[in-house]
């Protein structure tokens, strides 16, 4: 049987593909040639990527057996999410492992500038001794300013409030208590211009936040006051801050990251006072090291088909080890769910989801519900990426729900489906005791508890004497084993449920014996894929 290809069109650190391990075919070649690069992709099943290769809608659309992208790195600029996105494939990078390596070259640029180290070298190299032009500030008691309190804003904060110095930062989506528990001062994006003496940005690049920092920003910071960018290309207008440091508005800049790689003049570059430096915010051997094989592990998990809980175009972000054992469940459950619901297709699927897990980030299980619904019902492969795309397409939409009380078991996972016809169906399952066993304890309304197994009939008939003897002849006539079974009802006289588990898929003409043996109202046949 032939090996998943990864495709690695960068150089990356040995320890990453030793990370691979030995189930994959490892090939090699030149991202930035992009002749090459097309050839390459047609039957890779991953791609691993640094900044250098464009993965974008081309490269990605006939890429038939590509099924995710890797980005030994931080910034996704050079890949086009969406189209991955749309076509299935799984989006990964490594934002923590380069972290670190960001945020100190942050800092060595903010001392740079502070004490003017590149210029003072430079002259003392050309055989000058200039110690009064090189009179710099101390960062004692002056104020930093982080724009975007993310991670390696908080790493940032950290190592200068060592300096002593005072941060203040601005971020919208962070909390008061998230920049209490920093000690940092939340502030608005014009407080912190006027207030700092040096700042520094930290922020994704989106059409918002695309030159955020312009003309009318660095005018408004003060004459002695400093600006880092170590971040992503093209949060600082260049031209603007070309012209701010040759008038002198802003005493100087640091510079890691532009608009376009290299850049394609020296009009910053060459202006007074600014250290540049050539994108090396991950360049650190630990930081390659570290994302390299981070991504390989993803990889691995991606071509494994398991969830990758740095996957970027997957919602829910890090999966808490206590939520991750219910994902295999829920999925199952999307998969009973369609077998319940036949050939009636969903108008609406609601997660339910009760228990201790509602104090826990539990959104995963949308998707693994998707996934699982889709499983048995599509010819395409289904992911965490593309169920929620296959769902749009259907018109299904599909929410999420959680509440701190569960009656009866200490989590549960309800999945309810309105069909297009009004009708509804819905089941709930659990996983119980130590072992974590996965059990469906509810279907339609009935109470049962059923450990989960390979293949199960679900049969609906009216509640009368002698029922189960009759299903068990067709049953063991046909040569199916029953290995469980369960019965459930409302009341007695009414309408019962049987459960049985078969050690095998049952026949289409056994199953229509027992349906008219029984006079079912309904019968269902519930086979369950491993994810």
């Amino acid at each position: 049987m032939a090996k998943p290809v990864v495709l690695i069109a960068e150089e990356l650190s040995p320890a990453t593909v030793e990370a691979l391990g030995p189930d994959f075919e490892i090939r090699s070649v030149d991202g930035t040639d992009r002749p090459a690069l097309l050839a390459a992709r047609a039957d890779a099943d991953a791609v691993l990527i640094r900044s250098a290769t464009k993965m974008d809608a081309e490269a990605i659309g006939a890429a038939a057996h590509l099924r995710v992208i890797a980005r030994a790195g931080v910034g996704l600029d050079n890949v086009d999410i969406k189209a991955a996105t749309t076509a299935g494939v799984m989006v990964v990078n490594a934002p923590p492992s380069t972290s670190g390596s960001a945020a100190e070259l942050t800092i060595g640029h903010i001392l740079s500038l502070a004490r003017h180290i590149p210029a003072a070298h430079g002259s003392l190299a050309a055989g000058e001794w200039k110690r009064s032009k090189y009179t710099g500030t101390e960062l004692f008691e002056k104020t930093l300013g982080i724009i975007g309190l993310g991670r390696i804003g908080a790493l940032i904060t950290a190592r200068m409030q060592a300096f002593g110095m005072e941060v203040v930062a601005y971020d919208p989506y962070v909390t008061a208590a998230r920049a209490q528990q920093l000690g940092v001062r939340l502030v608005s994006l014009d407080e912190l211009l006027a207030e700092s003496d040096f700042v520094t940005i930290h922020m994704p690049k989106t059409p918002e936040t695309t030159g955020m920092i312009a003309g009318p920003q660095l005018a408004a910071m003060k004459r002695t006051a400093y600006i880092v960018n170590v971040a992503r290309g093209g949060l600082i207008d260049e031209a603007a801050l070309a012209q701010a440091l040759r008038d002198g508005e802003i005493a100087g800049a640091g510079i890691d990251v532009f608009t376009s790689e290299p850049p394609t003049d020296d009009v910053l570059t060459s202006a007074p006072n600014i250290v540049v430096t050539p994108h090396l915010g991950a360049s650190t051997d630990e930081a390659q090291e570290k994302a390299g094989v981070s991504v390989a592990r993803s990889v691995r998990l991606a071509l494994g088909g398991e969830l990758v809980p740095d996957a970027v175009n997957v919602a829910g972000g890090a999966i808490d080890p206590f939520v991750r054992p219910g994902i295999a469940l829920v999925e199952k459950l999307g998969q009973i769910l369609a077998a319940v619901a036949g050939h009636g297709p969903l108008t609406d699927l609601e997660v339910d989801v009760r228990g201790e897990l509602a104090a826990y980030d539990v959104s995963v299980y949308r998707l693994a519900a998707l996934k699982g619904y889709f499983t048995n019902l599509v010819t395409e492969s289904v992911s965490y990426v593309n169920a929620p795309v296959l769902a749009e397409q259907r018109g299904i939409a599909s929410t999420l729900t959680t509440a701190e009380e569960s009656k009866d078991y200490r989590n549960t996972t309800t999945l309810r489906g309105v069909l297009a016809d009004g009708t509804s169906v819905e089941v709930a399952g659990t996983l119980s005791g130590t072992k974590m066993v996965e059990k469906l304890i509810g279907l339609n309304g009935y109470d049962i508890e059923v450990p989960l197994a390979e293949h199960h009939i679900a049969m609906f008939y009216a509640d009368r004497p002698g029922i189960v003897a009759v299903y068990g002849k067709e049953f063991g006539e046909a040569g199916i084993n029953i290995a469980g079974m369960q019965i459930a009802r409302r009341s007695a006289g009414g309408q019962a449920l049987s459960i049985v588990t078969v050690d095998s898929p049952v026949p289409d003409e056994v199953l229509e014996r027992v349906r008219t043996a029984i006079d079912a109202d309904e019968l269902r046949e519930i086979d369950i894929v491993e994810a």
